[in-house]
């Protein structure tokens, strides 16, 4: 694993006099090992320059002066990631906020090819950003997914293309979870796996207290891997903040129908069935906004308003469909929400998303309390 770690250099921050600040620097703890050892010549060279990326990556994240030197051609990248670091300066501005450090691993996930002149191949880059707040150090961590095209370009290879795996702007589709069913069958209605009569037999329906703090543990044990209990989707962020949600007390509602309730049935003749709600953004805004029994929330105006266990949907577009959602775990010294999510994996990551990729102007949110009792 290539792993490098970069203080923040000297920028506009250096007003903020509370703030001490160490000079830029790298450093490489390790790497090689496991797959990300060369097979031969081509990967050992092509390697090198996967160092230099994940350095540049690594800078970009909390130096937004211009590189002198870049091993990138993609020219879309090089614009982006301008524009991107112009966004996240004044972004650190309006919170009162001096990042400090940032800590990249870099995973290579596999080798699609490998030839003469050109290798393309899919990183995984962990990062965790270190900032300062009101006086307090904070932590924010991140995996996020790239496939890179590396060209030789005379004696030297260079980094010729970027493509970012942003999943979070891709909602799980309706059909999609249909055609995944396969194995519904109408009319009849099987007890699922996390029913409450399943797991609590005989015993009267009551009132049961949202353990926020429970789903916070979940929200931190789980929020780089998937429970080997649960399906996993590709876009797993809705699937991720119903286990948390449920992990906290929140009742299934079972109704046998995927588009009513909230509810994962589990493996019936080896397929998974749950309902929308369960794995779907749009889905469980709409069940939370609506529903009046059971797991239910109440929408509020401001972030300040939240709590832990609460529940923050992402309208990238401004179009009125929730592609992402994520789960307050933890706030800043200034008392503003940090998240958990699943798809691109984060902890402790402020709350409006002005740093990612999926962020646009148009982007709203809707912030729910979830409700501190639920009627089982």
């Amino acid at each position: 694993m290539l792993q490098l770690s970069l203080d923040r250099p000297r920028t506009y921050q250096d007003k903020l006099s509370h703030i001490v600040k160490r000079e830029g620097k790298h450093t490489i703890e390790r790497l090689g090992g496991g797959e990300e050892r060369g097979h031969g010549p081509l990967e050992r060279e092509w390697k090198n320059t996967l160092y230099s990326y994940v350095k540049e990556y690594n800078r970009s994240e909390i130096d937004y002066k211009p590189q002198e030197q870049h091993i990138i051609t993609d020219l879309a990248v090089l614009l982006e990631r301008g524009k991107r670091a112009a966004q996240l300066d004044e972004w650190y501005r309006d919170r009162q906020a001096v990042p400090l450090r940032c800590e990249t691993s870099a995973k290579l996930l596999r080798t699609l090819s490998d030839r003469k002149g050109e290798a393309v191949a899919d990183v995984q880059l962990y990062s965790r950003l270190f900032y300062s707040k009101g006086g307090i150090t904070h932590r924010e961590d991140r995996i996020e997914k790239e496939r890179l095209t590396f060209t030789k370009d005379g004696n030297h290879w260079v980094v010729s293309r970027v493509v970012r795996d942003v999943q979070e702007r891709k909602p799980v589709a309706y059909e999609t979870l249909i055609a995944a069913e396969n194995a519904k069958q109408a009319g009849i209605q099987r007890k699922p796996l996390l029913n409450r009569e399943v797991l609590y037999p005989g015993i009267p329906a009551r009132l049961v207290r949202y353990r926020r703090e429970d789903a916070v543990a979940y929200a931190d044990q789980w929020w780089n891997s998937g429970n080997p209990e649960f399906e996993e989707f590709e876009v797993n962020c809705t699937n991720y903040i119903s286990q948390c949600l449920f992990a906290g007390g929140a009742p299934i509602n079972y109704t046998g129908r995927r588009e009513t309730g909230w509810w994962y049935k589990g493996y019936v003749s080896g397929q998974e069935q749950w309902s929308y709600s369960w794995a779907v953004s749009d889905s469980l805004e709409n069940y939370l906004a609506r529903n009046r029994s059971g797991l239910t929330a109440t929408l509020v105006e401001r972030p300040e308003q939240l709590q832990l266990g609460d529940v923050i949907f992402y309208d990238w577009n401004g179009d009125g469909r929730y592609q992402h959602s994520t789960i307050v775990t933890a706030f800043d010294a200034g008392g503003m929400p940090l998240v958990n999510a699943n798809t691109v994996s984060s902890r402790h990551r402020y709350w409006d998303y002005k740093d990612s990729y999926a962020w646009t102007e148009n982007t709203t949110y809707r912030l729910f309390h979830i409700a501190d009792t639920f009627g089982a």
